[in-house]
């Protein structure tokens, strides 16, 4: 056997195809054989035991209460830059990649969330379903739609399969967190009044 094989198989990073559930909040993973096992989604934890997606239902995928309560100033400084730097009125998604802001316009019907080449709001990590989750605009509202996805989509710390979007909505999609910023005409008004004087 190559020797670099065998190190990934006894050093731990290489997974494996199955389930994982963290040992900490009970989030669960679904990874292919290829896959590498990272660091947890829900809570950061990094201790993983194999896992059936049949048992610990109550626990899967449902972070930590202090770590939600320690994201949320960060979260709400976020929303607040990219209301200020949005082009104009309407619907977008906003996340940190890479510690930079990313801001996308949801300006189509539909926009696929996923690991695939395809979707508009591409994630290259394996808790990212090749087809996650679909946002859709209609003219009663912005909903988000699970596309049968391995990890499941959360709203505000809920699975859901679908749920219509509120402004500032957090969406977690595998280990990202997105939120659904909806900017009003009247603040393109009001600034545009400020401007003036």
């Amino acid at each position: 056997m190559d020797e670099r094989k065998l190190e990934s198989l006894t050093s731990g990073t290489m997974a494996g195809a199955g389930s994982f559930r963290c040992e900490r909040c009970g989030y669960v993973l679904n990874l292919a054989a290829s896959d590498a096992l990272a660091d947890c989604p829900g809570c950061g934890g990094s201790s993983f035991a194999r896992a059936s997606l049949f048992s610990a239902v109550q626990a899967a995928g449902q972070p930590q209460a202090t770590a939600e309560a320690s994201a949320l100033p960060e979260r709400e400084a976020l929303l607040a830059r990219a209301r200020a730097e949005a082009e104009g009125p309407g619907q977008h998604l906003v996340y940190e990649q890479d510690g930079e802001m990313v801001l996308v316009p949801l300006t189509r019907e539909w926009t696929r969330i996923g690991r695939s080449l395809a979707a508009d709001v591409r994630f290259d990590d394996p808790t990212v379903s090749r087809r996650h989750a679909l946002i859709v605009r209609h003219p009663d509202g912005v909903r988000v739609l699970d596309d049968r996805s391995l990890n499941g989509v959360f709203v505000n710390g809920k699975r859901v399969e679908w749920r219509a979007l509120q402004d500032g909505d957090e969406i977690v999609v595998g280990r990202y967190h997105l939120s659904f910023l909806e900017v009003a005409a009247d603040r393109d008004q009001a600034r545009g009044a400020a401007t003036q004087l």
